[in-house]
């Protein structure tokens, strides 16, 4: 069981404040999850695989191919002005005087 003064210590250690109603209630708490894990800790799980991720996931990126690259005229084709190789965007920011 946990006692009062370890949930007290470790809320001091979180730099956490608590009233003695509220340590009473975290104390009663800590100590029904505490209950709980020695009750999983008492399954027997001889022969289940272990299980480290829930969703079998797989790598959906396509591999890595060099290509030649794209012309820049066709990338260019849609702005609607550009300096040399830069897409010229509206300023959003107004320059105010100090």
């Amino acid at each position: 069981m946990i006692s009062k003064d370890e949930v007290a210590h470790v809320a001091e250690l979180a730099r956490l404040e608590f009233s003695d109603a509220e340590l009473d209630q975290f104390t009663a708490q800590m100590d029904e999850i505490l209950n709980m894990v020695e009750q999983l800790e008492q399954v027997d799980t001889t022969g289940v695989p272990v299980t480290t991720q829930s969703v079998h996931l797989q790598n959906v990126m396509r591999e890595d191919v060099a290509t030649t690259p794209t012309p820049l005229d066709d990338l260019f084709k849609n702005v609607p002005t550009k300096k040399d190789t830069l897409i010229q965007v509206p300023a959003i920011i107004d320059k105010e005087e100090d």
